[in-house]
């Protein structure tokens, strides 16, 4: 006797998996590091006063557990203190991906079940995704774009039945829609007032800037992405740096930022560039062709402004729009970067700290500089 086997579908309430000590220790703990500028022994002892105000582990796993296990995974290293003070721990890079991983799905949490993809411009060309319309064949166009049906319809409709053969002026090809290439230089401010009063404005800045950068390496791989740092000078870092990133003693040289940043956009090759400043304070420095500072921390200084105007209009003129993301409220801070916008023809956003990534991958996507010059 054959047994019938009956084919079907099994309905059951979704229940989330459970995280283990060692994930939900490693979430909390990863966002110390952001926090502590990747300090590891501060991260672990903030950890260890959490673990003792909300339990966050058990008798049979603890915070030393965790720690052996961070080791076990490949989540940090052991190095030899050259100044002979014992062996320090060290992020390894594993750790340091974690980190912008972890920082994306923060920020940036609605893009994981989004397709992957290039910038899309309203301009037709090679790609991958097609709009749904033909057009004639054009030389260079690839051979699996051919509509063979559409095709075959062409040639019955030019050449008859009776006599059918197919040439190159009955080949139609589906049409796509051409996918850009943008290269972005992002600026974050790490002067002194990034830290004033109280308020912590260059962790979400960093955070924001590993989000980016893990986006971009993982969903736009032709894309590229520079980042630079600016306090009384700019200097660029490199990915890997960002989580140790920390606030000094300095003024705010935007000039040198945008500087520095038009400077490594010039030797891209892609046609769409563009620029995005995080920043929090008024222009207060720039370096004089001698070498020396002009600093003026009171009020708008007028010649500092006037420096920053020049480089958003030359900035405009080599076709590369900034878009500023202000952290600060102030009317008389608001209105220069406004005057700025004006000068570039770029974009501005007025923004409180919990908006600040949402915003800017609003802006990534949007890639405003769509037409291909």
């Amino acid at each position: 006797m054959k047994e019938h086997i009956v084919k079907g579908f099994r309905f059951e309430t979704y229940k989330a998996p459970e995280l283990s000590v060692f994930d939900r220790l490693l979430e909390i703990f990863t966002d110390l590091l952001t926090h502590t500028s990747g300090d590891f022994d501060e991260a672990i002892d903030w950890l260890r006063m959490l673990d003792e105000e909300y339990q966050l582990t058990t008798p049979e796993y603890t915070i030393d557990d965790f720690i052996e296990d961070l080791k076990k995974k490949g989540y940090i290293r052991e190095e030899i203190n050259p100044d002979g003070g014992g062996n320090g721990i060290k992020l390894s890079s594993k750790m340091e991906q974690n980190i912008r991983k972890q920082a994306l799905n923060q920020i940036f949490g609605n893009l994981a079940k989004s397709g992957t993809g290039n910038h899309k411009t309203k301009k037709s060309g090679s790609g991958e995704d097609t709009t749904g319309e033909f057009r004639n064949y054009n030389f260079g166009d690839a051979v699996e774009k051919i509509s063979i049906t559409e095709s075959l319809k062409n040639a019955q409709i030019n050449n008859g039945i009776g006599d059918f053969h197919l040439t190159e002026n009955d080949l139609i090809v589906e049409d796509s829609v051409h996918q850009s290439q943008m290269s972005t230089v992002l600026m974050i401010d790490i002067s002194h007032s990034m830290i004033l009063y109280g308020e912590d404005r260059i962790t979400p800045a960093k955070k924001v800037a590993m989000a980016l950068a893990e986006l971009i390496t993982t969903r736009y791989p032709k894309d590229t992405l520079d980042i630079i740092v600016f306090g009384d000078d700019a200097w660029p870092v490199k990915i890997k740096e960002l989580p140790y990133l920390q606030v000094g003693p300095y003024h705010t040289n935007t000039v040198a930022g945008l500087q520095l940043a038009m400077d490594i956009l010039r030797r891209k090759r892609n046609t769409n560039k563009q620029i995005f400043m995080i920043t929090d304070g008024k222009p207060s420095c720039v370096r004089e062709p001698d070498g020396t500072y002009y600093m003026n921390s009171y009020g708008l200084d007028d010649y500092v402004v006037q420096k920053c105007y020049n480089m958003a209009a030359q900035a405009r003129r080599l076709h590369i729009p900034i878009t500023t993301f202000m952290i600060a409220q102030d009317p008389y801070l608001q209105h220069f970067v406004s005057e700025f916008t004006e000068a570039n023809q770029g974009k501005a956003f007025y923004t409180g700290l919990n908006g600040l990534g949402q915003m800017i991958f609003e802006d990534y996507e949007a890639n405003r500089k769509k037409k291909i010059r």
